[in-house]
């Protein structure tokens, strides 16, 4: 896998898929593998998909001071692959936690960005926790998984082996998605090998009360056109998260998508993908 040296000398891996505007894609987790993003649902037809690895996770090393791990340090490391990559301005993708890292980068250099695409956020950022992906899950209660979901769900809460949080991950994995065919359960099997706890456990570090705030007043001056999709079965982050990120930015949207949970592209690459290519495509106002 290629390399770019960052602000601090680490190396940190990236790959690449297809051929085209270059789409800068991160991972989220927080502090999982990329390997899980694939090719976002075919997106790498129409772009040059550049996903690089956190530090900690794939390929690149852990981080040797820790304070790297805040999502507030991983925007630096875009901004160093941006240089790498010779990119005057570049279109932004991130999924889950790794849209935090996004808005952290918009608000210190929201003048480079042409567009940014934020998939299922939570809204931590925004000083929001709204409860419907709680409701969205008791709402699947009849679906033949929930049973065994809802037990795992209540041991999870105190479970310490890392063995048997692994187990209960994967017995919750379907309220992550739309519904619970083969390429759902494909995807979900390989998530227990990809979490890695240290720089997890990082990565909302260092941001106090006025910091958020401070970043929450920059976005308000970031005029690139800003996406955000959410899932109505997504029982992980909801769909209030979404529409409570999309109100930070002046250029914001907020684009629901039915039947669909926590990994659009999973579930319904055919709705997700021209959404995406479309709202890529149209130019800067």
């Amino acid at each position: 896998m290629p390399h770019f040296t960052s602000y601090d000398g680490t190396e940190i891996a990236y790959r690449t898929l297809g051929e085209g505007p270059a789409l800068v894609c991160l991972a989220g987790g927080p502090a999982r593998d990329a390997a899980y993003l694939g090719d976002l649902g075919a997106l790498d037809l129409s772009f040059r998909l550049v996903i690089p690895d956190s530090r900690g996770t794939g390929d690149t090393p852990p981080a040797q001071d820790p304070a790297a791990y805040a999502f507030t340090r991983l925007a630096q490391d875009v901004e160093a692959l941006r240089e790498h990559l010779g990119l005057d301005r570049f279109a932004l993708l991130a999924h889950d936690a790794a849209a935090a890292t996004a808005q952290a980068y918009a608000a210190s250099y929201g003048e480079l960005l042409t567009h940014l695409v934020l998939v299922t956020p939570g809204s931590r950022l925004q000083g929001e926790l709204p409860d419907d992906a709680r409701e969205i899950f008791q709402e699947r209660a009849a679906e033949p998984w929930w049973p065994e979901a809802m037990v795992a769900l209540h041991d999870l809460e105190t479970a310490e082996d890392l063995d048997e949080v692994k187990t209960l991950l994967l017995r919750i994995a379907p309220m992550a998605y739309g519904r619970w065919d083969e390429p759902q359960q494909a995807h979900a099997a390989s998530e227990a090998t990809q979490l890695h706890p240290v720089p997890r456990a990082g990565f909302w570090q260092g941001v106090d009360e006025p910091t958020r705030l401070a970043l929450l007043e920059r976005l308000r001056e970031v005029t690139c056109p800003v996406l955000v999709i959410t899932g109505d079965r997504d029982a992980v982050s909801g769909m209030r998260a979404g529409k409570a990120v999309a109100e930070s930015f002046p250029e914001g949207r907020w684009q629901p998508l039915h039947e669909v949970g926590h990994y659009p592209w999973v579930d319904e690459p055919e709705l997700f993908r021209p959404i995406v290519e479309e709202f890529l495509a149209e130019e800067r106002a």
